[in-house]
């Protein structure tokens, strides 16, 4: 049998364009509305080093907004994770506008203390959030996805106590920030790393659950939906080097995500339909959204739907490496 976990991504556009209210709050809010009917949970990355930085800022007049809601998602049985765009540590507000520092876009490339700062001020601004000096997220999401090179972040992540990661787009080859998960297309589907995240330990301390994907040859990626959403996407990250590489897309399958904001409903019935017929283990597979991203609430509807009638459990990952007690479908 298979379970899935939907993670959600919530944050503002990188280049810190937008408000709190319209790309994080009330869609996070409609989306966890349409999870209760389901009486289903998902885990929420949220972006701390943004908020941290925004509240400090005083930018966006709903800040303290943030941290009701993530109260609020943790009370409704909603796992909370720990999300970082790292070049947003050093930013600086003025004008009305941010100047973030992409020096910093990818945390596997600072140096250990930078990293540890970062870490742990992330942690803080979480349990500062959830009126919870003892919390300690259990899952991280790198911004852009880099979590390579991973020795450095992967050992402030253990020190930390965090233990999976769900970073990893198993094809994904990002040539602007050195990411090449090809070689983690024949790990499973989880793997336990040390040094390498492409590379399975059975004595590492993080497990590996990566982002679920699918080898689709490159004019899949075309649907109108997702290129709404793209060009969207694109608008608000100008001025940013965030924007990928046109190497990247060259290449006869790529690998596409089970996202659940981006995708059609047939997309996602058909991404899962053979893991869902084929599976005998207990596997999870992850589902990616963002908040910002979250405007088709039908589609969402309509998968959930479709897993509940294959009796295909929906679950986090507190409940994937603790599995009792289990909710599900």
């Amino acid at each position: 049998m298979i379970e899935c976990i939907f993670t959600l991504d919530y944050e503002i556009y990188g280049n810190g364009v937008g408000s709190l209210r319209d790309l994080v709050l009330d869609p996070t809010r409609r989306l966890a509305e349409l999870f209760k009917e389901f009486a289903a949970p998902f885990v929420v990355f949220a972006e701390a080093v943004e908020f941290a930085k925004m509240e400090e800022a005083q930018s966006d007049p709903d800040t303290g907004e943030v941290r009701a809601q993530l109260r609020q998602l943790r009370a409704a049985g909603h796992e909370i994770a720990l999300h970082i765009h790292p070049w947003w540590a050093n930013a600086q507000y003025g004008g009305g506008c941010w100047q973030l520092d992409w020096t910093e876009r990818n945390i596997g490339t600072l140096e250990p203390e930078r990293v540890e700062a970062i870490v742990s001020g992330a942690i803080c601004y979480l349990r500062e959030a959830l009126e919870d000096p003892h919390f300690t997220p259990l899952g991280f999401r790198a911004g852009q996805w880099a979590i390579q090179p991973t020795p450095v972040i992967a050992g402030a992540l253990a020190r930390h106590g965090i233990r999976v990661d769900s970073s990893v787009f198993k094809g994904g080859h990002m040539h602007s920030l050195g990411l090449d998960y090809r070689p983690a297309v024949s790990n499973g589907a989880s793997w336990r790393f040390s040094n390498d995240v492409n590379a399975p330990d059975p004595h590492g301390a993080l497990l590996e659950i990566p982002i679920h994907t699918q080898m689709v040859p490159f004019w899949r990626m075309l649907g109108g939906k997702r290129l709404k959403l793209q060009s969207k996407t694109r608008k608000a990250s100008e001025g940013s080097p965030l924007p990928r590489d046109w190497r990247d897309f060259v290449r006869l399958r790529y690998p596409r995500k089970l996202d659940f904001c981006r995708m059609t409903f047939a997309e996602m019935r058909e991404t899962v339909t053979g893991v869902v017929e084929g599976e005998q283990e207990r596997t999870p597979i992850v589902a990616i959204g963002h908040s910002k991203d979250f405007v088709d609430a039908d589609a969402v509807r309509s998968f959930l739907a479709f897993l509940q009638d294959r009796g295909v459990g929906i679950t986090t990952f507190s409940r994937t490496l603790c599995p009792e007690p289990q909710l599900s479908f």
